[in-house]
């Protein structure tokens, strides 16, 4: 089972004084910003607050490579970090980059989308393109990506680097699994062209990778055609066993359903259809469910504050891990955040030691993506 959860938490974090300095001489196509950017402290989930002490509005890959070199440069005995922002879609401050420099992908976005309708459709993107653009350009030419995630305001780059699930998923696989060719800016400012093929070992590391091994500047999706019409049908149950059955036979099915999804929410997923390559983890069963609990803070009441309404949140999502673990259900956790090496460990299982050794090679100083909390800068080498 791959479960989601939200949780709240705040950190408040000073810029770095020096940093605007340091930046005024690269030369680059866009600008920095080093003023008037709270809105880069913050994200959908409002959850953390991290102050970067400059943001970049990059007008090409390169405006982002040489950033990149240039804090590379710098060695381990600066503290500054990148972080990659998209839509600010995460919840717990995984775009901010405290004190750092956060990239504002979004200013890409106006790299010209690609369409190759051959025999074998895809579609090239800047990683900062949102996904309902991309809907838009390739029906033009009556084709679509053949996997999706269930909201379309999100960045590719964003979406690639965690995995991309939705009702279709369950025949085409995740985002991750169609995707034919990436560029990525690795940590140490290099551009990588990579694909199943060619640098491989980054192509498959990427994929689900948390931003952890470089930045997604462009990515070549699978396309497919487009349907005219389409039929949505509604089926309600009031047996869950029953409910649950119908749904794994349909997924067994050769012809069935496009797209299939159930609420409470959840959707079920197929292990064959997810690449082992890339670096998301999933549970080992053939069959899975993805189980989104979306819930909020109750309102504050006389006898309950913000605050104390906030860890009541934390607190029963905790419990939610805590009973999967005692009854020992085979769960990972979707969009994961944890606070310490230890419990990514847990969470990679066998794929840890590649996912380190990966970071080694492609971002030795950990300057990328720090507010995932898998690696800190301080921290590296790694042993």
């Amino acid at each position: 089972m791959l479960i989601s959860l939200s949780g709240l938490t705040m950190h408040i974090s000073d810029p770095n004084p020096i940093v605007p300095v340091s930046l005024q001489a690269l030369k680059v196509d866009g600008y920095f910003l080093f003023e008037n950017i709270s809105d880069f402290s913050k994200d959908f989930g409002n959850q953390c607050n991290h102050q970067p002490s400059a943001v970049l509005y990059p007008q090409s890959v390169t405006d982002i490579s040489t950033t990149v070199k240039h804090i590379f440069h710098m060695g381990p005995a600066s503290s500054l970090t990148i972080a990659a922002r998209g839509h600010g879609h995460s919840l717990k401050g995984q775009a901010q980059a405290p004190g750092g420099i956060v990239i504002h992908m979004e200013s890409l976005k106006g790299m010209q989308l690609g369409v190759h309708a051959g025999e074998l459709a895809y579609v090239d993107v800047s990683g900062g393109e949102l996904w309902i653009n991309v809907l838009k350009e390739t029906l033009k030419h009556g084709l679509a990506p053949k996997s999706w995630t269930d909201y379309l305001y999100l960045t590719v780059g964003g979406t690639l680097s965690n995995a991309g699930v939705s009702g279709q998923t369950f025949r085409h696989g995740p985002q991750i699994s169609n995707i034919y060719e990436l560029d990525i800016i690795t940590g140490k400012g290099e551009v990588v062209k990579c694909s199943a093929k060619d640098n491989s070992d980054l192509f498959f590391a990427a994929l689900g990778g948390l931003g952890q091994f470089g930045i997604i500047t462009r990515a070549r999706v699978a396309l497919e055609p487009a349907p005219n019409m389409v039929k949505w049908l509604r089926v309600l149950y009031s047996d869950f066993a029953t409910f649950t059955e119908d749904q794994e036979m349909l997924i067994s099915m050769e012809k069935t359903f496009d797209y299939m999804e159930g609420f409470e929410v959840e959707e079920l997923l197929s292990r064959l259809r997810w690449n082992n390559k890339t670096s998301v983890v999933i549970p080992k069963e053939e069959i899975f469910y993805l189980v989104a609990f979306l819930s909020s803070a109750p309102s504050p009441t006389p006898s309950l504050d913000k605050n104390e309404n906030l860890q009541y949140a934390l607190n029963q999502n905790k419990r939610i891990i805590e009973f999967c673990n005692r009854r020992n259900i085979g769960m990972k956790q979707y969009l994961p955040y944890y606070f310490t090496q230890e419990e990514w460990r847990a969470h990679f299982g066998d794929k840890w030691e590649t996912f380190k050794r990966m970071k080694q090679d492609y971002d030795p100083l950990a300057i990328l993506a720090p507010g995932q909390r898998i690696f800190h800068k301080a921290s590296l080498p790694l042993s």
